[in-house]
């Protein structure tokens, strides 16, 4: 189980000291195949780390051009969240009858069971195909998908062939306030990320292993086969957790590195959140009050700002 451990650090550091790593860990913890949470704890931040220096350290790419390709991809996520169900049902042509997520019609599938409006393909499709475009650093294939977006959201046409998904009903929960397809906000600023790659010579962008769509898969699995749909509090508090967990990688590296990049995808979530929220203000989860809200909302920005300026402080002072 130790070699779990191992993921967490760049394949450089993996081939050079990897069995150092192991072999240290066997010797100081005999008979445990995992250390102490305090030491998982200490040797995840750490191949965090190493991954954040390892990313600075690489120069084919300006540290914006860098930070907007992430925050492309956590917008391209962010849109995906509520259709993980949806997308899996069609895959598998799965009639999830009842247990369908929470829009205006269930089904709309030709192949679903009882009375059903059709329609050709889930909304899910297109944050998804983004996503995986954006994955592999074609921002040319990801711009007709955010493209699509738009027009699914702003217009009424075309009923039969994404439905109403995602411009009716509840979309992402956005730790407040429920974001649709109909809200454009998020789908423009995913379509205007997705330009500035596409024009800034995409060849020099970075580019993921399709390993790294493991984690959608799985998600797709356990939303499609547990039917947890996006408004149910197990959802909404999974991913609740998934996303302190990005943000305190977020404040290792930035710490570790001074680097500014990875404060630009936790501005784009904050303002498409405080956006949807100062739109919906009465759509707020009952169990967060609105001060609180805001401030996991607004906070993030100035620690990771202070944190980077710090950083470079004392790299200068050295």
């Amino acid at each position: 189980m130790n070699r779990l451990l191992l993921a967490a650090y760049p394949e450089p550091y993996r081939s050079r000291q990897g069995e150092e790593l192991l072999t240290c860990l066997s010797e100081a913890y005999p008979g445990r195949s995992w250390p102490p949470p305090r030491e998982v704890a200490a040797l995840v931040r750490a191949g965090v780390q190493a991954r954040a220096r390892a990313v600075v350290d690489d120069t084919a790419r300006p540290w914006w051009l860098d930070g907007i390709h992430l925050s492309a991809l956590t917008l391209a996520a962010l849109a995906l969240v509520p259709y993980l169900q949806d997308v899996w049902h069609w895959a598998l042509h799965i009639d999830p009858g009842q247990h369908a997520i929470a829009f205006r019609f269930s089904g709309w599938y030709p192949w679903a069971e009882g009375p059903t409006r059709i329609r050709l393909l889930p909304y899910g499709l297109l944050p998804l195909g983004c996503l995986i475009a954006l994955l592999r650093g074609r921002p040319w294939i990801a711009l007709p998908a955010a493209a699509a977006m738009i027009w699914a959201g702003a217009t009424s046409h075309g009923r039969t062939v994404f439905g109403d998904e995602g411009k009716a009903g509840l979309g992402y929960y956005g730790l407040g306030a429920p974001i649709t397809a109909r809200d454009l906000v998020l789908s423009g600023a995913l379509c205007t990320a997705c330009a500035v790659l596409a024009l800034c010579r995409p060849s020099r962008l970075r580019r993921r292993s399709y390993r790294w769509l493991a984690p959608v898969v799985l998600a797709m699995f356990v939303a499609g086969g547990l039917h947890i749909i996006s408004i149910s509090p197990a959802f909404q508090r999974g991913l609740f957790v998934l996303e302190v967990a990005a943000l305190i990688a977020a404040w290792v590296a930035t710490a570790a590195t001074g680097d500014y990049r990875w404060l630009i995808p936790v501005a784009a979530v904050a303002f498409i959140r405080t956006q949807a929220i100062v739109n919906q203000p009465d759509a707020f989860m009952q169990s967060f009050p609105d001060l609180v809200v805001l401030l996991l909302l607004i906070a993030p920005l100035p620690v990771l700002a202070i944190t980077a300026q710090r950083r470079e402080n004392r790299a200068l002072a050295e």
